[in-house]
C-alpha cells in the first residue's frame, strides 16, 4: 500500500493537464517504444478532441521504479462539476495545473476547493514556460492568494512548486534548471503525495465514486478501497442510499495500466477499482463484506440548476437523416446516460414523447445532445430553463451563480449594460493593463444567452466562467431576445430570388437550395416582431425583358448556428430540431393560424 500514489489532475480549461498526463504516461514507459499514439490520448470523445475540453473524468496509470500511480483526469468546466467531486473521494493528492500566463481562472478555482475540502495534497504545476508572454513568478503569487482566499491549512499552503512544458516534455523545480525531461515532476508526486491512508479495520469497504455500463457484465462501480480485500467470486454487500442491503457476487474485478482496463483476480486497501456483479449499485453507495457495517460518508454535488425538454421530432422533414426517431430511443438513450452520469436526470411527463432533462449547465445538455445526433438520433429540444425551488414561506427561489468576466476595456460599458439587464449585480471589478476582470451575482436565468452576447460585443476577445453558489429569491422578468424572427409560410426549396427579397426584412439562418417547411426559423427579424415570409417563390418568367436581368443576385452569408447557440437563441415558443446532419430552428406550432389562436388566448 505504501507503493501506491492515487492522484486527479485538475486545472481549467485549456491549461494544458490532459496533455500533461500524455508526457507522463509516455516517459514512464506506458507505450511501447514503436506503439503509435495519439495527442491528448486521455480526450477519447470526439466531442472532447474537437472542444479541446474533458468531458469525462477518466483513469490511467502508471508505474515509476517500484511506484504503482493512479491517475485521474477531470474536467475543468463547472457544468461537468458532478465528475470532480466524485473523482476527491478516491485521491490523496491533485496536480494543479496552471497556465503561466494566464493564472488560475474561475474553474480553477471551483476545481481547487473541492480538493483542499477533501484534503487532498497538492502540488503546483506552473505550465507552458516555453511560452513568450509567460510571468511564472507572477503566477505563482496569484495561486498563493487563491491557497488563501480558499483557507488552506498551513499544510496546503506549504505546496511543491514544479515548472514544465508539457508540450515540449520537460520539467524543473526551479526557473532555469537544466531538464530534459517530466523527472522532477515524477519525484515530486512520489514524495509529496501521502499514500493511501491505513486502517486498523481488516474488512472490504469501497465508496462508489464512479459508473461506468459493459454490455456484457452489467452496471461497473468504480472506486477506492479503503480496507481490506476483495477478489473475483467474494459475495459482498451493497449499502444502498435508503438503507437498503443487497447481497451479490463479485463477478468481475479491473484495474489499469496506462490507459488499459486490466482484468485483476484481487485487490486490495488503496487501489482503484472497477467491480461488477450490482445491477442497481449508485454513486455515494458502499460496498463492504456484511450486511452490519456502517456506509462511507459521501458529499452531494451541486443540485441540478437547468432543464431541457427532449421530444420526438415531427418535422415534416422527419426520418430524412436519423434512425433513431421514437419516444421508446429517446428514452432508452437517457437511461443509459444517467446510469453513468449523476449530476444528469430525466423524467417522463404527462404528455406521451415528452422528457424533461435537467442537468448543471446547458453545456452538460448540450454534449449529451451532440451526442445522440451523432448516434443517428433525431429530436426536437427547448430553450434551457431554470430548476426553482419554493422555501418554508412558499416563496419563490432561483438559483444564482458567481460570474466571471474578463473584458477588454473598451467593451467595458457594452458588457455592464448587459449585465445590468441580466440582473446581475457586480462583486468586485479588478483593472488590469488592458482588461477588466469582473467578479457578479446573477441569476442563473441571467447567464442563458450571456456568452454570445460576450463574443458579439467583445469580438470573441472577452472570456468568462461560472459556478454554482446558491439559491435566493426570485429577481424578476429577465427579458430574452430583442429580436424577432423570420418565418417560413410554406414547405419548399429555398431559391436565391426569394432569399435576396426576405433578407431585406433582416439576417438569414439558411441559403439556397435548402429544405424548408411551414414554421420553419429562417433567419432574424430587423424589428422585434415576427414576421412570416416565402423563402421559396420562385421567379415567374415572362416573354418581356425586364431592366434588372443579367444582373446578379448578392445574398449575404447565412448565419449558421452552432448547438449551444442555437439552444440559447431560441424563445420559449420555438424548439432547436436537432438531426444528425442539420439544426433547424422551428416555432413548436408549424401552423401560422395555430400560433395566432395560441397568441389570442395569451393576450
Amino acid at each position: 500500500m505504501n507503493l501506491i500514489r492515487n492522484i486527479a489532475i485538475i486545472a481549467h480549461v485549456d491549461h494544458g493537464k490532459t496533455t500533461l498526463v500524455d508526457q507522463l504516461l509516455r516517459q514512464s514507459g506506458t507505450f511501447r517504444a514503436n506503439q503509435k499514439v495519439e495527442e491528448r490520448v486521455m480526450d477519447s470523445m470526439d466531442l472532447e478532441r474537437e472542444k479541446g475540453i474533458t468531458i469525462r473524468a477518466k483513469n490511467a496509470a502508471f508505474r515509476y521504479k517500484n511506484y504503482h500511480v493512479n491517475i485521474v483526469d477531470t474536467p475543468g468546466h463547472a457544468d461537468f462539476g458532478g465528475e470532480v467531486e466524485r473523482i476527491m473521494k478516491m485521491v490523496d493528492g491533485v496536480l494543479l495545473v496552471v497556465d503561466s500566463h494566464d493564472g488560475p481562472q474561475a474553474q480553477t478555482k471551483f476545481v481547487l476547493r473541492k480538493a483542499l475540502e477533501n484534503n487532498a495534497s497538492p502540488i503546483v504545476v506552473i505550465n507552458k514556460i516555453d511560452r513568450e508572454n509567460a510571468r511564472p513568478h507572477k503566477v505563482l503569487d496569484m495561486i498563493f492568494d487563491l491557497f488563501v482566499e480558499l483557507n488552506a491549512n498551513d499544510k496546503q499552503l506549504d505546496f511543491p512548486v514544479i515548472y514544465a512544458s508539457a508540450k515540449e516534455g520537460y520539467a524543473m523545480k526551479e526557473i532555469g534548471d537544466d531538464s530534459k525531461s517530466m523527472e522532477p515532476l515524477f519525484e515530486a508526486i512520489i514524495q509529496h503525495i501521502p499514500p493511501p491512508p491505513t486502517t486498523k479495520d481488516g474488512f472490504f469497504r469501497l465508496l462508489v465514486s464512479n459508473l461506468d455500463y459493459s454490455d456484457y457484465l452489467g452496471r461497473l462501480a468504480f472506486g477506492r478501497i479503503v480496507s481490506g480485500r476483495v477478489a473475483v467470486g467474494d459475495m459482498i454487500v451493497c449499502i444502498h442510499k435508503d438503507g437498503r442491503r443487497e447481497r451479490a457476487n463479485v463477478t468481475a474485478l479491473f484495474g489499469h495500466e496506462g490507459l488499459d482496463r486490466v482484468e485483476l483476480k484481487n485487490a486490495g486497501a488503496g487501489d482503484i477499482i472497477g467491480l461488477a456483479g450490482f445491477e442497481e449499485v449508485q454513486i455515494g453507495e458502499t460496498l463492504s463484506d456484511s450486511e452490519e457495517r456502517m456506509p462511507l460518508e459521501f458529499v452531494d454535488i451541486d443540485p441540478p440548476t437547468i432543464q431541457m425538454n427532449f421530444l420526438v421530432n415531427d418535422s415534416p422533414l422527419v426520418g430524412r437523416e436519423g434512425k433513431l426517431l421514437t419516444a421508446r430511443h429517446i428514452r432508452e438513450r437517457l437511461i443509459r446516460e444517467c446510469r453513468t452520469n449523476v449530476s444528469l436526470s430525466f423524467e417522463e411527463t404527462d404528455v406521451a414523447g415528452i422528457f424533461t432533462v435537467s442537468a448543471r449547465g446547458e453545456m452538460q445538455i448540450a454534449i449529451l445532445v451532440e451526442q445522440m445526433r451523432r448516434e443517428g438520433f433525431e429530436l426536437l429540444v427547448s430553450r434551457p430553463e431554470v430548476i426553482y425551488h419554493q422555501d418554508e414561506n412558499g416563496e419563490l427561489l432561483e438559483p444564482y451563480e458567481t460570474l466571471y468576466v474578463d473584458v477588454p476595456n473598451e467593451n467595458l460599458g457594452d458588457i455592464l449594460q448587459s449585465l445590468a439587464s441580466r440582473k446581475a449585480e457586480i462583486v468586485n471589478m479588478d483593472h488590469q493593463t488592458s482588461s477588466v476582470l469582473l467578479e457578479t451575482m446573477i441569476p442563473t436565468r441571467g447567464l442563458i444567452g450571456f456568452e454570445s452576447d460576450l463574443v458579439n460585443l467583445t469580438r470573441g476577445l472577452g472570456s468568462m466562467s461560472h459556478l454554482f453558489k446558491e439559491y435566493g429569491p426570485f429577481k424578476g422578468e429577465i427579458g430574452s431576445r430583442n429580436s424577432g424572427v423570420l418565418v417560413a409560410m410554406e414547405s419548399g426549396i429555398s431559391t436565391a430570388y426569394a432569399l435576396n427579397n426576405v433578407q431585406e426584412r433582416g439576417r438569414l439562418f439558411i441559403g439556397p437550395q435548402e429544405d424548408v417547411y411551414e414554421g420553419m426559423i429562417v433567419g432574424e427579424n430587423s424589428r422585434p416582431d415576427d414576421l412570416t415570409v416565402n423563402p421559396c417563390k420562385a421567379k415567374h418568367l415572362t416573354n418581356m425583358r425586364s431592366q434588372g436581368d443579367g444582373k446578379g443576385i448578392q445574398l449575404a452569408p447565412s448565419l449558421r448556428m452552432s448547438l449551444e447557440r442555437a439552444l440559447e437563441y431560441i424563445a420559449p415558443d420555438e424548439f432547436v430540431e436537432v438531426t444528425p446532419k442539420s439544426l433547424r430552428l422551428r416555432k413548436k406550432l408549424l401552423g401560422s393560424t395555430a400560433r395566432k389562436r395560441a397568441l389570442a388566448k395569451v393576450s
